[in-house]
Protein backbone atom coordinates (compact mmCIF):
# COMPACT_ATOMS: atom_id res chain seq x y z
CA UNK A 1 0.00 0.00 0.00
CA UNK A 2 1.65 3.43 -0.87
CA UNK A 3 0.02 6.69 0.53
CA UNK A 4 1.02 9.84 1.64
CA UNK A 5 0.00 12.28 5.21
CA UNK A 6 -1.78 15.51 4.26
CA UNK A 7 -1.82 18.34 6.42
CA UNK A 8 -4.48 20.09 6.45
CA UNK A 9 -4.10 23.62 8.50
CA UNK A 10 -7.64 24.84 8.53
CA UNK A 11 -9.57 21.71 9.63
CA UNK A 12 -10.54 20.79 13.03
CA UNK A 13 -9.05 17.29 14.73
CA UNK A 14 -10.93 15.12 16.14
CA UNK A 15 -9.21 15.93 19.14
CA UNK A 16 -10.81 19.48 18.49
CA UNK A 17 -7.53 21.38 17.84
CA UNK A 18 -6.62 23.33 15.00
CA UNK A 19 -5.23 21.41 11.99
CA UNK A 20 -5.59 18.23 10.80
CA UNK A 21 -3.68 15.12 9.33
CA UNK A 22 -5.20 12.94 6.74
CA UNK A 23 -4.25 9.56 4.75
CA UNK A 24 -5.04 8.87 1.37
CA UNK A 25 -3.83 6.56 -1.35
CA UNK A 26 -3.37 6.14 -4.82
CA UNK A 27 -6.28 7.17 -7.07
CA UNK A 28 -7.15 4.37 -8.62
CA UNK A 29 -6.80 2.17 -5.03
CA UNK A 30 -9.92 0.80 -3.43
CA UNK A 31 -9.14 -0.62 0.09
CA UNK A 32 -11.22 -2.75 2.30
CA UNK A 33 -11.93 -1.02 5.31
CA UNK A 34 -9.90 -3.92 7.18
CA UNK A 35 -6.87 -2.51 5.25
CA UNK A 36 -7.79 1.02 6.07
CA UNK A 37 -8.30 0.30 9.87
CA UNK A 38 -4.80 -1.49 9.80
CA UNK A 39 -3.17 1.45 8.08
CA UNK A 40 -4.72 3.84 11.13
CA UNK A 41 -3.41 1.77 13.65
CA UNK A 42 0.22 1.41 11.90
CA UNK A 43 -0.02 5.41 11.30
CA UNK A 44 -1.00 6.08 14.89
CA UNK A 45 1.64 3.70 16.46
CA UNK A 46 4.92 4.54 14.79
CA UNK A 47 3.95 8.37 14.48
CA UNK A 48 1.94 8.55 18.05
CA UNK A 49 1.68 12.88 17.41
CA UNK A 50 -1.25 11.69 14.84
CA UNK A 51 -3.47 10.81 17.65
CA UNK A 52 -6.26 12.46 18.23
CA UNK A 53 -4.61 14.20 14.77
CA UNK A 54 -6.07 11.33 11.91
CA UNK A 55 -8.89 11.14 9.63
CA UNK A 56 -8.94 9.07 6.32
CA UNK A 57 -9.45 10.64 2.96
CA UNK A 58 -10.91 8.34 0.56
CA UNK A 59 -9.55 8.87 -2.81
CA UNK A 60 -12.77 9.47 -5.71
CA UNK A 61 -12.49 6.16 -6.83
CA UNK A 62 -12.54 4.49 -3.16
CA UNK A 63 -15.76 6.67 -2.49
CA UNK A 64 -17.75 3.39 -3.42
CA UNK A 65 -16.12 1.34 -1.20
CA UNK A 66 -16.26 3.62 1.67
CA UNK A 67 -20.29 4.14 1.22
CA UNK A 68 -20.58 -0.06 1.19
CA UNK A 69 -18.94 -0.22 4.40
CA UNK A 70 -19.73 3.12 5.92
CA UNK A 71 -21.62 1.04 9.24
CA UNK A 72 -17.93 0.10 10.20
CA UNK A 73 -16.64 3.18 9.66
CA UNK A 74 -19.11 4.72 11.55
CA UNK A 75 -18.05 2.81 14.55
CA UNK A 76 -14.29 3.39 13.59
CA UNK A 77 -12.15 4.86 15.73
CA UNK A 78 -11.10 7.78 13.00
CA UNK A 79 -13.22 9.83 11.05
CA UNK A 80 -13.44 9.92 7.45
CA UNK A 81 -13.31 13.21 5.32
CA UNK A 82 -14.56 13.53 2.07
CA UNK A 83 -14.62 16.64 -0.36
CA UNK A 84 -17.76 17.85 1.39
CA UNK A 85 -16.64 18.40 4.70
CA UNK A 86 -12.99 19.76 3.97
CA UNK A 87 -14.23 23.33 4.44
CA UNK A 88 -16.70 22.70 6.88
CA UNK A 89 -15.91 22.81 10.97
CA UNK A 90 -12.73 24.82 10.63
CA UNK A 91 -10.42 24.60 13.41
CA UNK A 92 -8.27 27.26 12.55
CA UNK A 93 -8.51 30.68 10.10
CA UNK A 94 -5.76 33.01 8.92
CA UNK A 95 -7.50 36.07 8.88
CA UNK A 96 -4.02 38.28 8.28
CA UNK A 97 -0.93 37.13 7.69
CA UNK A 98 1.64 39.30 9.64
CA UNK A 99 4.39 38.68 12.85
CA UNK A 100 4.15 40.77 15.72
CA UNK A 101 5.51 41.04 19.67
CA UNK A 102 3.24 42.03 22.44
CA UNK A 103 2.12 41.15 26.04
CA UNK A 104 -0.62 38.28 25.34
CA UNK A 105 -4.10 39.29 27.38
CA UNK A 106 -6.94 37.48 27.44
CA UNK A 107 -9.28 40.37 27.06
CA UNK A 108 -13.17 40.80 28.83
CA UNK A 109 -15.64 42.20 26.84
CA UNK A 110 -15.37 45.12 29.34
CA UNK A 111 -11.51 46.15 28.94
CA UNK A 112 -9.79 48.11 26.67
CA UNK A 113 -6.07 46.97 25.52
CA UNK A 114 -3.68 48.74 24.53
CA UNK A 115 -1.68 49.09 21.22
CA UNK A 116 0.71 46.75 22.67
CA UNK A 117 -1.07 43.82 23.55
CA UNK A 118 -1.65 40.87 21.86
CA UNK A 119 -5.44 39.92 22.47
CA UNK A 120 -7.58 36.76 22.92
CA UNK A 121 -11.06 37.09 22.61
CA UNK A 122 -13.96 34.40 23.42
CA UNK A 123 -16.41 36.50 21.36
CA UNK A 124 -15.90 39.46 18.76
CA UNK A 125 -15.69 43.15 20.62
CA UNK A 126 -17.98 45.70 19.47
CA UNK A 127 -14.84 47.94 18.98
CA UNK A 128 -11.23 47.50 18.92
CA UNK A 129 -8.54 49.78 19.34
CA UNK A 130 -5.32 49.31 17.99
CA UNK A 131 -3.79 46.02 19.08
CA UNK A 132 -0.53 44.11 18.36
CA UNK A 133 -2.40 41.06 17.32
CA UNK A 134 -5.23 39.23 17.51
CA UNK A 135 -6.62 36.02 18.56
CA UNK A 136 -10.39 34.66 18.52
CA UNK A 137 -11.98 31.94 19.60
CA UNK A 138 -15.46 32.96 17.41
CA UNK A 139 -14.95 32.17 13.88
CA UNK A 140 -14.54 35.93 12.49
CA UNK A 141 -15.71 36.85 8.80
CA UNK A 142 -12.68 38.73 6.83
CA UNK A 143 -14.70 41.66 6.49
CA UNK A 144 -15.68 41.77 10.12
CA UNK A 145 -14.39 45.33 11.57
CA UNK A 146 -11.69 42.96 13.68
CA UNK A 147 -10.05 42.08 10.62
CA UNK A 148 -10.56 45.29 8.77
CA UNK A 149 -8.81 46.64 11.71
CA UNK A 150 -6.24 44.24 11.87
CA UNK A 151 -5.62 44.21 8.14
CA UNK A 152 -4.97 48.62 8.04
CA UNK A 153 -2.81 48.06 11.52
CA UNK A 154 -0.84 44.93 9.42
CA UNK A 155 -0.86 42.86 12.62
CA UNK A 156 -1.38 39.28 12.83
CA UNK A 157 -5.22 38.08 12.94
CA UNK A 158 -6.24 34.56 13.38
CA UNK A 159 -9.66 32.01 14.49
CA UNK A 160 -8.41 29.39 16.63
CA UNK A 161 -10.84 26.89 17.60
CA UNK A 162 -10.32 26.52 21.89
CA UNK A 163 -8.00 28.76 22.27
CA UNK A 164 -8.76 30.04 25.74
CA UNK A 165 -8.65 26.36 26.98
CA UNK A 166 -5.18 25.63 25.04
CA UNK A 167 -2.45 25.28 27.50
CA UNK A 168 0.27 25.71 25.53
CA UNK A 169 -1.42 29.12 24.84
CA UNK A 170 -2.82 29.94 28.00
CA UNK A 171 0.78 29.81 29.66
CA UNK A 172 1.86 32.37 27.70
CA UNK A 173 -0.99 34.77 29.28
CA UNK A 174 0.42 38.11 30.76
CA UNK A 175 4.29 37.36 29.29
CA UNK A 176 5.71 39.25 26.37
CA UNK A 177 5.16 36.97 23.31
CA UNK A 178 6.19 36.59 19.71
CA UNK A 179 3.15 36.31 17.38
CA UNK A 180 3.00 34.93 13.85
CA UNK A 181 0.11 33.72 11.47
CA UNK A 182 1.26 31.66 8.47
CA UNK A 183 -1.33 30.34 5.36
CA UNK A 184 0.03 27.05 7.40
CA UNK A 185 -0.78 27.89 11.34
CA UNK A 186 0.69 29.90 13.73
CA UNK A 187 3.81 30.40 16.16
CA UNK A 188 3.40 31.80 19.70
CA UNK A 189 6.41 31.58 21.97
CA UNK A 190 7.38 34.00 24.73
CA UNK A 191 9.88 37.46 23.96
CA UNK A 192 11.64 39.55 25.59
CA UNK A 193 10.89 43.39 26.51
CA UNK A 194 13.72 44.16 24.30
CA UNK A 195 12.37 42.50 21.41
CA UNK A 196 9.38 43.68 22.16
CA UNK A 197 10.24 47.93 22.33
CA UNK A 198 12.59 46.84 18.51
CA UNK A 199 9.35 46.11 17.05
CA UNK A 200 7.44 48.80 17.91
CA UNK A 201 10.41 51.50 16.82
CA UNK A 202 10.86 49.74 14.03
CA UNK A 203 7.25 49.75 12.39
CA UNK A 204 6.24 53.45 13.63
CA UNK A 205 6.86 56.43 11.01
CA UNK A 206 9.81 58.72 11.48
CA UNK A 207 8.16 61.69 10.91
CA UNK A 208 4.69 63.27 11.04
CA UNK A 209 1.76 62.85 8.42
CA UNK A 210 -0.35 65.32 6.69
CA UNK A 211 -3.35 64.41 4.80
CA UNK A 212 -4.41 66.17 2.23
CA UNK A 213 -7.38 68.80 2.98
CA UNK A 214 -8.98 71.15 0.87
CA UNK A 215 -10.98 74.07 2.55
CA UNK A 216 -11.54 76.21 -0.53
CA UNK A 217 -14.61 74.09 -1.46
CA UNK A 218 -17.16 75.67 0.96
CA UNK A 219 -20.89 74.81 -0.55
CA UNK A 220 -22.91 71.92 0.31
CA UNK A 221 -23.24 69.80 -3.00
CA UNK A 222 -25.41 67.08 -4.22
CA UNK A 223 -23.19 64.05 -5.35
CA UNK A 224 -24.45 64.00 -8.98
CA UNK A 225 -22.10 67.47 -9.01
CA UNK A 226 -18.73 65.84 -7.59
CA UNK A 227 -16.26 63.51 -8.71
CA UNK A 228 -13.59 60.80 -7.60
CA UNK A 229 -10.97 63.98 -7.80
CA UNK A 230 -12.73 65.63 -5.15
CA UNK A 231 -11.96 64.06 -2.51
CA UNK A 232 -9.88 66.47 -0.64
CA UNK A 233 -12.52 68.28 -0.12
CA UNK A 234 -15.17 66.01 0.49
CA UNK A 235 -13.77 62.78 1.88
CA UNK A 236 -13.09 59.31 -0.04
CA UNK A 237 -16.76 57.94 0.94
CA UNK A 238 -18.61 60.77 -0.43
CA UNK A 239 -16.42 61.34 -3.91
CA UNK A 240 -16.28 57.03 -4.25
CA UNK A 241 -20.34 56.66 -3.92
CA UNK A 242 -20.88 60.00 -5.82
CA UNK A 243 -18.32 57.97 -8.18
CA UNK A 244 -20.92 55.08 -8.06
CA UNK A 245 -23.73 57.44 -9.68
CA UNK A 246 -21.39 57.34 -13.41
CA UNK A 247 -21.40 53.73 -13.80
CA UNK A 248 -25.18 53.21 -15.18
CA UNK A 249 -26.53 51.26 -12.67
CA UNK A 250 -30.91 51.08 -11.95
CA UNK A 251 -32.16 53.72 -10.31
CA UNK A 252 -32.14 53.49 -6.61
CA UNK A 253 -29.29 50.85 -6.55
CA UNK A 254 -26.70 53.83 -5.07
CA UNK A 255 -28.59 55.96 -2.71
CA UNK A 256 -28.44 60.17 -4.11
CA UNK A 257 -27.50 62.31 -1.68
CA UNK A 258 -25.46 65.24 -0.50
CA UNK A 259 -21.83 66.11 0.73
CA UNK A 260 -21.06 68.45 3.33
CA UNK A 261 -17.37 69.83 3.02
CA UNK A 262 -14.74 69.79 5.50
CA UNK A 263 -14.86 73.32 5.18
CA UNK A 264 -17.83 73.40 7.30
CA UNK A 265 -16.15 71.74 9.99
CA UNK A 266 -12.86 73.86 10.08
CA UNK A 267 -15.27 76.90 10.25
CA UNK A 268 -17.08 74.78 13.12
CA UNK A 269 -13.88 74.26 15.33
CA UNK A 270 -12.58 77.71 14.97
CA UNK A 271 -15.91 79.44 15.58
CA UNK A 272 -16.11 77.24 19.00
CA UNK A 273 -12.07 77.72 19.94
CA UNK A 274 -11.51 74.14 19.78
CA UNK A 275 -8.55 73.81 18.20
CA UNK A 276 -7.09 75.89 20.81
CA UNK A 277 -8.67 73.86 23.30
CA UNK A 278 -7.35 70.38 21.68
CA UNK A 279 -4.03 71.86 21.39
CA UNK A 280 -4.11 72.68 25.47
CA UNK A 281 -5.34 68.95 26.01
CA UNK A 282 -2.66 67.22 24.01
CA UNK A 283 0.12 69.61 25.55
CA UNK A 284 -0.55 68.14 28.86
CA UNK A 285 1.93 66.23 30.32
CA UNK A 286 -0.50 63.45 31.92
CA UNK A 287 -2.39 63.23 29.05
CA UNK A 288 0.64 62.50 27.12
CA UNK A 289 1.53 59.49 29.34
CA UNK A 290 -1.68 58.06 30.84
CA UNK A 291 -4.16 55.96 28.82
CA UNK A 292 -6.97 56.68 30.93
CA UNK A 293 -6.43 60.22 30.88
CA UNK A 294 -6.81 60.55 27.38
CA UNK A 295 -10.04 58.40 27.22
CA UNK A 296 -11.20 60.79 29.84
CA UNK A 297 -10.32 63.75 28.34
CA UNK A 298 -11.27 62.81 24.94
CA UNK A 299 -14.82 62.11 26.12
CA UNK A 300 -15.00 65.54 27.65
CA UNK A 301 -13.65 67.08 24.08
CA UNK A 302 -17.01 65.54 22.36
CA UNK A 303 -19.10 66.82 24.61
CA UNK A 304 -17.85 70.25 24.33
CA UNK A 305 -17.84 69.59 20.07
CA UNK A 306 -21.40 68.58 20.80
CA UNK A 307 -22.48 71.85 22.52
CA UNK A 308 -20.77 74.07 20.31
CA UNK A 309 -22.57 76.43 18.23
CA UNK A 310 -22.87 76.59 14.44
CA UNK A 311 -22.48 79.94 12.84
CA UNK A 312 -25.91 81.77 10.81
CA UNK A 313 -24.67 80.78 7.41
CA UNK A 314 -23.58 76.82 8.74
CA UNK A 315 -27.14 76.96 10.34
CA UNK A 316 -28.88 78.16 6.57
CA UNK A 317 -27.12 75.64 5.22
CA UNK A 318 -27.98 72.70 6.65
CA UNK A 319 -31.67 73.82 7.29
CA UNK A 320 -32.18 73.89 3.17
CA UNK A 321 -30.10 70.33 3.32
CA UNK A 322 -32.61 69.32 6.01
CA UNK A 323 -35.72 70.77 4.07
CA UNK A 324 -34.81 68.90 1.00
CA UNK A 325 -35.73 65.93 2.50
CA UNK A 326 -40.02 64.92 3.00
CA UNK A 327 -40.84 65.41 6.50
CA UNK A 328 -40.77 61.72 8.42
CA UNK A 329 -37.78 60.46 6.39
CA UNK A 330 -34.72 59.87 8.89
CA UNK A 331 -31.90 61.37 7.33
CA UNK A 332 -28.34 58.94 7.40
CA UNK A 333 -24.87 61.47 8.43
CA UNK A 334 -22.03 59.17 7.14
CA UNK A 335 -18.68 60.62 8.20
CA UNK A 336 -16.48 60.92 5.17
CA UNK A 337 -12.65 62.12 6.09
CA UNK A 338 -9.71 62.59 4.65
CA UNK A 339 -7.90 59.83 7.33
CA UNK A 340 -10.23 56.38 6.13
CA UNK A 341 -10.89 54.84 2.80
CA UNK A 342 -7.37 54.65 1.22
CA UNK A 343 -5.66 52.17 -0.70
CA UNK A 344 -3.37 51.70 1.93
CA UNK A 345 -5.37 52.55 4.66
CA UNK A 346 -9.12 51.18 5.55
CA UNK A 347 -9.68 53.04 8.90
CA UNK A 348 -12.77 51.26 9.03
CA UNK A 349 -14.60 51.72 12.43
CA UNK A 350 -12.39 54.64 13.37
CA UNK A 351 -15.51 57.16 12.90
CA UNK A 352 -19.16 57.43 13.30
CA UNK A 353 -22.12 58.06 11.02
CA UNK A 354 -25.77 58.79 12.67
CA UNK A 355 -29.52 58.71 11.42
CA UNK A 356 -31.37 62.12 12.26
CA UNK A 357 -34.65 61.25 13.40
CA UNK A 358 -37.81 63.50 12.42
CA UNK A 359 -38.39 64.47 15.95
CA UNK A 360 -34.85 65.67 16.84
CA UNK A 361 -34.97 69.43 15.15
CA UNK A 362 -32.45 71.08 13.43
CA UNK A 363 -30.12 68.57 11.53
CA UNK A 364 -26.81 70.69 12.89
CA UNK A 365 -27.23 68.50 16.48
CA UNK A 366 -26.43 64.88 14.12
CA UNK A 367 -23.76 66.93 11.82
CA UNK A 368 -22.21 67.66 15.26
CA UNK A 369 -21.95 64.31 16.35
CA UNK A 370 -20.27 63.36 13.34
CA UNK A 371 -17.85 65.90 13.83
CA UNK A 372 -17.49 65.18 17.63
CA UNK A 373 -16.56 61.23 15.94
CA UNK A 374 -12.97 62.89 14.51
CA UNK A 375 -12.20 62.47 18.57
CA UNK A 376 -12.59 59.31 19.42
CA UNK A 377 -10.12 57.35 21.64
CA UNK A 378 -9.52 55.10 18.87
CA UNK A 379 -9.14 57.14 15.94
CA UNK A 380 -7.07 59.24 18.26
CA UNK A 381 -4.86 56.49 18.80
CA UNK A 382 -4.63 55.34 15.70
CA UNK A 383 -3.37 58.75 14.27
CA UNK A 384 -1.32 59.28 17.33
CA UNK A 385 0.79 55.74 16.43
CA UNK A 386 0.74 56.44 12.62
CA UNK A 387 2.14 60.40 13.64
CA UNK A 388 -0.44 61.97 11.54
CA UNK A 389 -1.70 65.58 11.83
CA UNK A 390 -5.09 65.66 14.14
CA UNK A 391 -5.35 69.29 13.02
CA UNK A 392 -5.13 68.65 9.27
CA UNK A 393 -7.28 65.48 9.65
CA UNK A 394 -11.02 66.80 8.38
CA UNK A 395 -14.13 65.38 8.12
CA UNK A 396 -17.19 65.43 5.80
CA UNK A 397 -20.48 64.73 6.11
CA UNK A 398 -22.05 62.15 3.49
CA UNK A 399 -25.83 63.11 3.91
CA UNK A 400 -28.78 60.68 1.92
CA UNK A 401 -31.97 59.19 3.09
CA UNK A 402 -31.36 56.47 5.59
CA UNK A 403 -32.50 52.72 5.27
CA UNK A 404 -34.54 50.83 7.38
CA UNK A 405 -36.21 47.40 7.42
CA UNK A 406 -33.75 45.88 4.98
CA UNK A 407 -34.21 42.47 3.87
CA UNK A 408 -30.52 41.81 4.22
CA UNK A 409 -27.08 43.26 4.03
CA UNK A 410 -23.71 42.18 3.22
CA UNK A 411 -20.00 42.86 1.82
CA UNK A 412 -18.04 42.11 -0.74
CA UNK A 413 -14.67 42.28 -2.45
CA UNK A 414 -13.70 41.87 -6.07
CA UNK A 415 -11.29 39.50 -5.37
CA UNK A 416 -11.41 35.95 -2.85
CA UNK A 417 -9.53 36.90 -0.19
CA UNK A 418 -10.27 34.53 2.33
CA UNK A 419 -10.16 31.40 0.51
CA UNK A 420 -7.52 32.39 -2.35
CA UNK A 421 -9.44 31.07 -5.85
CA UNK A 422 -8.69 32.48 -8.74
CA UNK A 423 -11.37 34.56 -10.95
CA UNK A 424 -14.08 34.74 -7.74
CA UNK A 425 -15.80 37.22 -6.12
CA UNK A 426 -16.33 36.67 -2.46
CA UNK A 427 -19.52 37.77 -0.66
CA UNK A 428 -20.67 37.82 2.66
CA UNK A 429 -24.54 38.04 3.62
CA UNK A 430 -26.38 37.95 6.13
CA UNK A 431 -30.37 38.31 6.81
CA UNK A 432 -31.67 41.64 8.05
CA UNK A 433 -29.92 43.90 10.21
CA UNK A 434 -27.58 42.08 11.66
CA UNK A 435 -24.22 43.30 10.36
CA UNK A 436 -21.94 41.31 8.55
CA UNK A 437 -18.70 43.64 9.80
CA UNK A 438 -19.81 43.06 13.53
CA UNK A 439 -21.80 40.05 14.02
CA UNK A 440 -23.62 38.72 17.08
CA UNK A 441 -22.04 35.79 18.85
CA UNK A 442 -25.18 33.40 17.47
CA UNK A 443 -25.28 34.68 14.04
CA UNK A 444 -23.01 33.50 11.08
CA UNK A 445 -22.98 34.79 8.01
CA UNK A 446 -23.49 33.44 4.45
CA UNK A 447 -20.16 33.24 2.46
CA UNK A 448 -20.32 32.70 -1.16
CA UNK A 449 -17.65 32.76 -4.04
CA UNK A 450 -19.38 34.28 -7.16
CA UNK A 451 -17.57 33.17 -10.74
CA UNK A 452 -16.41 36.22 -12.35
CA UNK A 453 -16.76 34.58 -15.79
CA UNK A 454 -20.05 33.42 -15.84
CA UNK A 455 -22.53 35.29 -13.90
CA UNK A 456 -25.03 32.81 -13.04
CA UNK A 457 -22.00 30.56 -11.47
CA UNK A 458 -21.67 30.14 -7.71
CA UNK A 459 -20.07 28.02 -4.70
CA UNK A 460 -22.18 27.94 -1.55
CA UNK A 461 -19.20 27.93 1.16
CA UNK A 462 -20.86 28.74 4.04
CA UNK A 463 -24.92 29.11 4.69
CA UNK A 464 -26.48 31.33 6.86
CA UNK A 465 -27.89 30.16 10.43
CA UNK A 466 -30.75 32.42 10.65
CA UNK A 467 -32.59 30.76 7.44
CA UNK A 468 -33.60 27.35 7.06
CA UNK A 469 -33.67 24.29 4.65
CA UNK A 470 -30.49 25.50 3.33
CA UNK A 471 -32.34 28.58 1.72
CA UNK A 472 -29.65 31.19 -0.01
CA UNK A 473 -30.34 34.93 1.46
CA UNK A 474 -30.26 36.48 -2.19
CA UNK A 475 -32.29 34.97 -5.03
CA UNK A 476 -30.87 34.00 -8.36
CA UNK A 477 -31.13 36.85 -10.10
CA UNK A 478 -29.69 39.17 -7.19
CA UNK A 479 -26.68 37.21 -7.17
CA UNK A 480 -26.34 37.53 -11.58
CA UNK A 481 -26.78 41.00 -10.49
CA UNK A 482 -24.47 41.78 -7.94
CA UNK A 483 -22.14 39.87 -10.04
CA UNK A 484 -22.50 42.42 -12.81
CA UNK A 485 -22.15 45.50 -11.05
CA UNK A 486 -19.26 44.09 -9.39
CA UNK A 487 -17.15 43.59 -12.59
CA UNK A 488 -18.14 47.37 -13.41
CA UNK A 489 -17.37 48.75 -9.89
CA UNK A 490 -13.75 46.71 -10.00
CA UNK A 491 -13.12 48.18 -14.32
CA UNK A 492 -13.98 51.93 -13.45
CA UNK A 493 -12.03 52.32 -9.59
CA UNK A 494 -8.57 50.47 -11.28
CA UNK A 495 -8.57 53.04 -13.58
CA UNK A 496 -9.08 55.71 -11.69
CA UNK A 497 -6.49 54.39 -9.02
CA UNK A 498 -4.41 53.88 -11.93
CA UNK A 499 -4.16 50.21 -11.83
CA UNK A 500 -4.39 47.58 -14.32
CA UNK A 501 -7.58 44.99 -14.37
CA UNK A 502 -4.68 42.47 -14.07
CA UNK A 503 -3.03 43.83 -10.89
CA UNK A 504 -2.95 40.78 -8.05
CA UNK A 505 -2.82 43.25 -5.45
CA UNK A 506 -6.27 45.81 -6.09
CA UNK A 507 -9.69 45.28 -5.59
CA UNK A 508 -12.70 46.68 -4.04
CA UNK A 509 -14.99 46.40 -1.25
CA UNK A 510 -18.37 46.95 -0.94
CA UNK A 511 -21.44 47.47 1.16
CA UNK A 512 -24.68 46.89 0.42
CA UNK A 513 -27.84 46.20 0.93
CA UNK A 514 -31.18 44.22 -0.24
CA UNK A 515 -34.39 46.97 0.95
CA UNK A 516 -37.26 45.83 1.91
CA UNK A 517 -38.74 46.37 -2.03
CA UNK A 518 -36.11 43.65 -2.79
CA UNK A 519 -33.35 46.15 -4.43
CA UNK A 520 -29.97 45.49 -4.28
CA UNK A 521 -28.64 48.78 -2.90
CA UNK A 522 -24.92 49.69 -2.82
CA UNK A 523 -24.33 52.16 -0.48
CA UNK A 524 -20.33 52.65 -0.07
CA UNK A 525 -16.77 51.56 -2.27
CA UNK A 526 -13.12 51.36 -0.79
CA UNK A 527 -10.50 49.87 -1.74
CA UNK A 528 -9.27 46.84 -0.25
CA UNK A 529 -6.38 47.10 1.68
CA UNK A 530 -4.04 43.96 1.32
Amino acid sequence: MRGVLVYRPLKKSPNGQPGMFTFEYEPNDRYPFERIKLSYEMLTKHMPYLKGKLGYYPMPRARSVYFDEKDLYDAAEFPVVLDEDLESDIGFLPLNIQESYGRLRLIKTDELPSSRDIVIYKILPNEMPRVAGVITAMRQTPLSHVNLRAIQDSVPNAFITGVAENKEITSLIGKFVYYKVTTNGYELREASADEVDKHFAAIRPAKMQTPKRDLSVKDIKPLDKIGFEDSAAFGVKATNLATLHTLDFPEGTVPSGHAVPFHFYDAFMKHNGLYDKARVMLDDDLFKTNRDDQIKKLKAFRKLVKSGSMPGWMMGDLAKLQQSFANGQGIRCRSSTNNEDLPDFSGAGLYDSFTHKSDEGHLAKTIKQVFASLWNFRAFEERKFYRIDHFTTAIGVLVHLNFSDELANGVAVTDDILYQTKGNYYLNTQVGENLVTNPDADSIPEELLLDWWRPSDYKVMRRSNQLKDDKLIMTEGQLEQMNRYLGKIHSRFSKLYGTSLEDTKFAMEIEFKITKDRTLSIKQARPWVY
